[in-house]
């Protein structure tokens, strides 16, 4: 081959590793280049406020006084005026018995005209309260002295705490407390006296709780009291998302801005806590400082973040 065609060969080759080195270059972006992906997040502050530790505990509705209604006289039962479950005030008129001697001498006889008496005896009730049972019907033969309906008074309804032997000190700081409904209504409620007896199976003592409210409520009613354990004031609360733990809930942290743009991770302790907040006992935070709420979860120490306005 030719000198020269060697030579310009050679060039060639040269000149288009020259031209493909500085593509791979300039085309292959560097790390430096490389666009930092920010987490998006939401932030709240520390509040300050007085938080209480409670525990709640079942109580149930009972009727602690009930009202027999019996027959007074011998005979058979005319009418029955009341239904299972009707409220009744005091001295209402209940039954009405027909004597053994006006069934006998027949509807229309007139026993003692001078007294007017037509062998019709009323039974009305002692006080107000809501219509248990009905022993009998219409129409049954009943002696003096018989059963005729049970009555719960309506006064002597209470709820029934049962108070686990340990938590028996909390008491005496608990005279007033709070009923909660099953349908989370709220009544306010007394602690006015204690049973004698433990439950000996689930060995707690049982408080009698009296509701300042006239609402009748059913009998065996479940419902619950929060007993207030210990209180503080001024204490540190973040919400429970705010507060993140490792797998065994033994270390705990929290995710802190230093500016707009990074999140730094904070090793905290806690305190009291409910469903909803969290106490932070250590470190002291500032009522300025901005904790993130959600995504915060999986975020290393010194994160990269965007503020998502709320």
């Amino acid at each position: 081959m030719p000198k020269n065609i060697k030579k310009h060969y050679f060039l060639f080759v040269v000149m288009m590793s020259a031209g493909l080195i500085f593509s791979c270059k300039h085309g292959t972006p560097t790390s430096e280049e490389t666009p930092e992906v920010k987490t998006p997040v939401t932030i709240v502050p520390v509040t300050f406020k007085s938080v209480a530790s409670t525990v709640s505990l079942p109580a149930v509705a009972t009727y602690m006084n009930k009202s027999i209604i019996r027959a007074t006289t011998t005979g058979t039962i005319e009418k029955i005026l009341i239904n299972p479950g009707d409220f009744i005030a005091s001295d209402q008129l209940l039954f009405t018995i027909r004597t053994r001697e006006a069934t006998a001498l027949g509807n229309d006889t007139q026993i003692d005209s001078s007294l007017s008496f037509k062998g019709i005896i009323k039974i009305t009730s002692h006080k107000a309260g809501v219509i248990n049972s009905i022993s009998y019907q219409k129409g049954d033969f009943v002696q003096e002295g018989d059963e005729l309906a049970v009555v719960s008074e309506q006064n002597s309804m209470v709820f029934i705490l049962d108070v686990p032997f340990e938590f028996d000190k909390y008491i005496e700081t608990n005279r007033n407390c709070r009923i909660i409904l099953p349908d989370n209504r709220q009544i306010s409620g007394t602690i006015t006296g204690k049973l004698p007896e433990m439950d000996m199976l689930a060995q707690t003592i049982r408080y009698i709780v009296k509701p300042q409210s006239a609402e009748l409520l059913p009998a065996n009613l479940i419902a619950s009291i929060n007993l207030v354990k210990s209180s503080k004031e001024n204490a540190m609360i973040l919400p429970k998302t705010a507060v993140l733990s490792d797998e065994t809930q033994t270390k705990f942290w929290v995710m802190k801005l230093l500016n707009d743009s990074t999140a730094v991770k904070i090793i905290v302790n806690k305190g009291f806590e409910n469903n909803d907040e969290v106490e932070i006992t250590n470190p002291v935070f500032l009522p300025t400082d901005r904790i993130l709420l959600t995504g915060n979860y999986g975020l290393p120490d010194t994160a990269g973040v965007t503020i998502i306005k709320q």
